[in-house]
């Protein structure tokens, strides 16, 4: 195991260098880089840069700021030097490769710079957001292994029953419901859009929450997560369900639960203390995606509809004004927190299944 381990921690490098290579690659053919958006900022503010070009009307200097400036959309008509200025402020003066080692250097050494459009640091900014990502990603994930864990092993064993086959309609139902249409329904409802006015529609505390005794705290902390975390859990909840049937249905099935059952071992003792371990590896194995997914990916529109801000709206806010160091920090460490995820996956196999041998597929 420790040979199979230290192979997977050399491949850590070369994936998570590809990883940044190609994205770093493809944001070089985007449009509208962040010049390009502090001159969009600019339009329509008047002639802001007359003393900084001076009174002359030189034909050579018109030529040249029609050079500098025809790089950048709507750039015509301001001074060269300006333009000039920015792109060294940016490092857009130096080859793009440079660029790219340069980032990667500060990058092994946990350098991730300053974010271009906020007086922030990206560490910074990004701990500023955890709060929110941690609490709809965690207890998003804690409640969908709660609860679709013993319901599908329920529904395993009593496959065929009415018992499984409303909840699999009613299974199917939420899968097919978007998270976002989800959650308008649950504002209209709960949150006071048309009907009861039960939860709170924006925030994670109240404006009085410092005030608040600790069960106060907790109280109120939960009335405030109810709908959003409710919101993201149903897609998860309903694939992990299904998934968690279906491995245990083809685990009861095999050979050795026929024999034990033979035995006379009571249909608990065969369940649990046969069945489970070879039945939740293939749940254990889409943990990873799972947590990552509901983490960092889809929290974007609940976190807009619930007015939280998260890593979801960080993430979009830096690709809308091409805020690359916390785009490429964001990526860096989340590709290699998600490459990390996937060895401590395969050595949870081998804790709970011994038989299980990667270094004898190497």
């Amino acid at each position: 195991m420790g040979a199979y381990i230290l192979r997977r921690l050399l491949l850590v490098l070369p994936t998570l260098l590809g990883i940044m290579i190609v994205n770093f690659v493809l944001v070089q053919f985007v449009p509208g880089g962040p010049i390009q958006q502090i001159i969009a900022e600019m339009e329509g503010r008047g002639d802001v840069f007359q003393g900084f070009a001076g009174g002359g009307g030189d034909a050579q200097i018109a030529f040249e700021a029609s050079d500098v400036s025809s790089r950048y959309i709507g750039a015509r008509g301001l001074p060269p030097e300006f333009i000039e200025q920015l792109e060294r402020e940016f490092g857009f003066d130096r080859p793009p490769l440079e660029r790219f080692l340069t980032m990667m250097w500060n990058y092994m050494r946990l350098d991730f710079g300053n974010s271009w459009f906020r007086s922030i640091s990206v560490i910074d900014l990004v701990l500023e957001k955890m709060p929110v990502s941690i609490t709809l990603g965690l207890w998003s994930t804690l409640i969908a292994y709660l609860i679709s864990i013993p319901l599908g092993i329920r529904k395993a064993v009593r496959e065929g029953s009415p018992f499984d086959t409303w909840t699999s309609g009613a299974i199917i139902v939420g899968y097919a419901i978007p998270g976002f249409l989800f959650a308008i329904l649950l504002i209209v409802l709960f949150a006071g859009g048309s009907y009861w006015r039960i939860f709170p529609l924006r925030g994670l505390t109240s404006d009085n929450w410092a005030d608040l005794s600790l069960i106060g705290k907790i109280l109120d902390y939960l009335w405030h997560i109810t709908l959003p975390v409710f919101a993201m859990t149903i897609s998860s909840f309903a694939t992990l369900t299904l998934l968690t049937k279906n491995s245990f249905l083809d685990e009861i099935k095999k050979q050795y639960v026929m024999t034990a059952k033979a035995k006379g071992l009571a249909e608990s003792r065969v369940l649990y203390g046969h069945v489970f371990r070879n039945g939740m590896l293939i749940v254990i194995s889409g943990f990873p995606a799972l947590f990552i997914g509901v983490f960092f990916g889809s929290s974007l529109i609940i976190e807009t509809l619930f007015s939280l801000d998260g890593l979801g709206r960080l993430g979009f806010e830096a690709a809308l004004q091409r805020d690359y160091p916390v785009i490429f920090g964001t990526l860096f460490a989340f590709s290699l927190m998600g490459l990390i995820i996937g060895i401590v996956t395969d050595i949870t196999y081998v804790m709970i299944d011994p038989r299980i041998d990667f270094e004898s597929r190497g």
